[in-house]
């Protein structure tokens, strides 16, 4: 059985890729480490923690120690790097949070697995490492900065970011690289365009957007709403990381793109339009609404789910006008592409919000927190 170390996994991406190797593989042992930060909910996993194929352990990707003792109890074969302070807004507020964790703790779990994987040297020097292991490091297209209104982030693209957070990611980038150089560490890295889908913090675009609908609440959008992102659902996604780890070659970069590419206020206004044709196809929908105004024939009336909505805001401090990723290395060595539309995916990532709701309520409430300490101050 193969063992996992996945940290920051009680996130949005970390949690559905549980999820998605739980449901796939048999032969997975994953143990999952995560500081349970404002975007962590240990009720995200709560479901797939049976401490035989799934644990959970909270604390620090910077704790050497901690990390240091996981190693020796799981012998973990694959790392598998998510834990990051990742919201561009929170970096511009308080960078030196996302050096300390996006590069240090990232130094300081590459530095815990060489010495637990590093078995002899080579006749050169170079460390020789045990067969069948790697350090994979989830990154971000954020990390290329931004494009114009044509062409493609490729893995050849120089790494130029624009904000804290993606200078972050870019950094712990260069050291997993630097490893890989200077150890001969087996490693990979990819680098992903916007994600959307299930557990989603309710912080970024479109559950933020989700959220706000329901409550009746304005939707802010950034300046003009003209940025470009690229976005991609969180199960493509994952099933990308899955295809690196276990077959991507050793010391490569690989993007990992949806073919997406809105501008903000067209998935603002996609958002606001599929609601309501949602809530008018089936009516229990509209039980989901904060806001309930009762119209003359005593129904639930939702005609103001419209894009009278939308307030402009001041733009975010540098904020980049397009990113958009080239797949074609990771289509062409391994077989991945996108399956999922994004007027497909954001049906099934509305309808799982709709279904949801004690879920959101959990994790804006902080209730999360106490769910911790009740099921876990006695371990």
């Amino acid at each position: 059985m193969k063992s996992y170390l996945v940290t920051g996994a009680a996130g949005f991406i970390g949690s559905n890729f549980v999820k998605y190797m739980l449901q796939k593989h048999d032969d997975v042992k994953l143990v999952i480490l995560d500081a349970l930060t404002y975007a962590g909910n240990l009720g995200t996993i709560a479901s797939d923690i049976d401490n035989e194929r799934c644990f959970f352990v909270k604390g620090d990707i910077c704790d050497c120690g901690l990390v240091d003792d996981l190693f020796a109890e799981y012998k973990f074969d694959y790392v598998v790097n998510f834990a990051a302070e990742s919201h561009v807004d929170r970096s511009i507020e308080n960078p030196q949070l996302f050096l300390q964790t996006n590069i240090l703790g990232t130094q300081n779990l590459l530095d815990v697995a060489r010495r637990a994987w590093v078995n002899g040297k080579d006749k050169l020097g170079y460390p020789t490492w045990r067969k069948g292991v790697r350090y994979h490091q989830v990154s971000t297209d954020e990390v290329y900065g931004a494009l114009g209104a044509e062409g493609y982030f490729t893995e050849a693209t120089p790494i130029c970011p624009h904000s804290p957070y993606s200078a972050s990611k870019a950094s712990a980038d260069m050291v997993v690289q630097a490893y890989r150089d200077t150890y001969k560490m087996p490693v990979t890295i990819t680098r992903c365009s916007n994600n959307y889908g299930p557990y989603h913090f309710p912080e970024k675009l479109i559950p933020l957007i989700i959220k706000n609908i329901l409550a009746g609440k304005q939707l802010p959008v950034y300046g003009d709403g003209s940025n470009v992102r690229d976005w991609l659902y969180v199960e493509d996604h994952c099933k990308a990381i899955d295809m690196v780890v276990n077959s991507g070659r050793e010391g490569e970069v690989y993007n990992v793109g949806g073919h997406n590419e809105k501008t903000n206020l067209e998935i603002v206004k996609l958002t606001i339009s599929t609601i309501r044709k949602m809530m008018e196809d089936n009516p229990a929908y509209r039980k989901a609404l904060k806001k309930q105004v009762v119209g003359a024939d005593g129904q639930i009336d939702i005609s103001w789910i419209n894009d009278d909505l939308i307030t402009f805001v001041k733009d975010r401090l540098g904020h980049d006008q397009r990113y958009a990723i080239d797949p074609t290395k990771i289509k062409n060595e391994l077989g991945w592409y996108s399956e999922t539309r994004f007027e497909d995916g954001i049906v099934k990532t509305i309808e799982w919000y709709l279904n949801h709701q004690d879920w959101v309520e959990q994790v804006t409430s902080g209730d999360y927190q106490k769910y911790y300490d009740e099921m876990y101050s006695n371990r």
